[in-house]
């Protein structure tokens, strides 16, 4: 049963990348048409076609190796200087180049001359550019506001997991009291696990955030008005100062740093709460900036990556998996032993995340993802704009052509990176028990 869930998990995430995929080249294929661009190819994969259908002008098809997808543009990049497709040269950089303007001209017809990708505006090529990212972002906002308004998302409430005896300093690190330690003000005031805490000061209070932050701001006598068994309490606790881990501001903590606030006792237990729009939209920023911030920190687990799969070091938990690794995690998903909503919810997380994922790293201004080429439209725009203002020739599109050379560089780099975490995913791979 375990092994017959474990294959229904991968191919639920499988499912979940290849809808991914197609919905990523959807928003280069809808925009390109939109703007009389001819499309000839529109593909989810990459190797031998497993299937194809020619609609209109188009070839659509599902290829062997689902790791990416593309549709083929005519015209992506202007004719060289001479205004030829095509030269000769001896130079393996201006071979690079001539052999990218080439393809981008293959399939060339008779009226395609008005058609070329390279003859729109550039704001036209920028929305045909990101469109394909930003249809991922869009996807990934949907399912993340989805699952947190509809099913929610494990947090610390205010319902009391276990009170504390004494007074201890977080920043000592220990569980046990010792002789001359105070009792904790919630032991004393009679704060009970289970206890659920609805008001502090005669303050309503609903999520742990706003509980923990009123008090760290009181120091004194206070009151803890709970619900205990159908019943209504009002306890009488009185706060004093202790050394507590500096907060995030939405009732998670910071490691390793501590300040000097009010005290009570108590931790919270956890459970899956909805999130109402606002809290929603909150969350899904703070996930947003956990994403960059993994982008911006990725070359400096390429180390950990190394050794994990060559090496003995233990994998970081937190570190850059790849679509193996993410289909062994939807694999151990649906073996979790958990309600059947909660494996569901999770698995969306899995595929939201990687479409955020593939929104962040395709938005890099680097050929040849998609920001590259944004980012060339946009320095062609400021170009001409320029030679507008000073009243100089127009300098005509910027040849991205050009950068070919830069941009089977980062190719190479991103397919070392993308079999390094490949063999880190095989040998030591990431496990949601950690």
């Amino acid at each position: 049963m375990t092994t017959l869930m474990t294959v229904l998990g991968i191919l639920v995430f499988v499912f979940g990348l290849l809808f991914s995929i197609a919905w990523h080249e959807l928003g280069h294929l809808s925009t390109a048409k939109m703007f009389g661009i001819r499309v000839p190819q529109y593909m989810v994969g990459f190797g031998p076609t497993l299937w194809s259908r020619r609609k209109g002008e188009t070839e659509y098809g599902i290829k062997a190796i689902p790791l990416g997808g593309y549709i083929r543009m005519i015209g992506m990049f202007p004719p060289g200087d001479d205004g030829r497709v095509r030269k000769r040269s001896t130079s393996p950089f201006r071979g690079m180049i001539e052999d990218a303007r080439a393809a981008a001209y293959e399939e060339l017809k008779p009226g395609d001359e008005r058609r070329l990708f390279y003859t729109r505006a550039p704001w036209k090529r920028v929305i045909v550019m990101f469109a394909g990212p930003g249809m991922n972002l869009i996807l990934a906002v949907v399912i993340f506001l989805g699952v947190l308004m509809s099913f929610g998302i494990n947090t610390r409430t205010t319902t009391v997991a276990t009170v504390s005896e004494c007074v201890i300093s977080q920043s000592e690190q220990r569980d046990e009291c010792r002789a001359g330690d105070p009792p904790a003000p919630a032991n004393a005031a009679g704060l009970e696990p289970g206890d659920t805490i609805v008001a502090f000061n005669g303050e309503p209070v609903d999520d742990w955030g706003t509980l923990q932050a009123r008090i760290r701001e009181t120091v004194g006598p206070a009151t803890l008005t709970v619900e205990r068994d159908g019943e209504t309490l009002v306890l009488h606790a009185d706060l004093i100062e202790n050394q507590v881990a500096r907060t995030d501001g939405r009732g998670g903590y910071v490691e390793g740093e501590y300040v000097t606030a009010g005290f009570v006792g108590f931790s919270p237990a956890s459970g899956v709460v909805r999130q109402d729009f606002p809290q929603a939209v909150d969350r899904m920023g703070d996930i947003m900036t956990t994403g960059v911030q993994a982008l911006i920190n990725l070359p400096s687990k390429v180390p950990n990556l190394w050794d994990a799969a060559w090496g003995t070091a233990e994998r970081d938990q937190d570190g850059p998996m790849g679509v193996v690794g993410a289909a062994r995690v939807g694999g151990e998903v649906f073996t979790l032993d958990i309600p059947p909503e909660h494996r569901i919810a999770t698995m969306l997380f899995l595929v939201a995340g990687f479409n955020l994922s593939l929104f962040l790293f395709n938005m890099l201004p680097l050929l040849p993802l998609d920001g590259g080429h944004i980012a060339g439209a946009m320095w062609e725009s400021v170009r001409r704009f320029f030679a507008k203002v000073f009243r100089r020739p127009d300098p005509g599109p910027f040849d991205v052509a050009k950068l070919m050379p830069v941009a089977y560089v980062v190719a190479g780099l991103f397919i070392c990176f993308t079999l390094l975490v490949l063999a880190a995913d095989i040998v030591s791979p990431v496990r949601l028990a950690g």
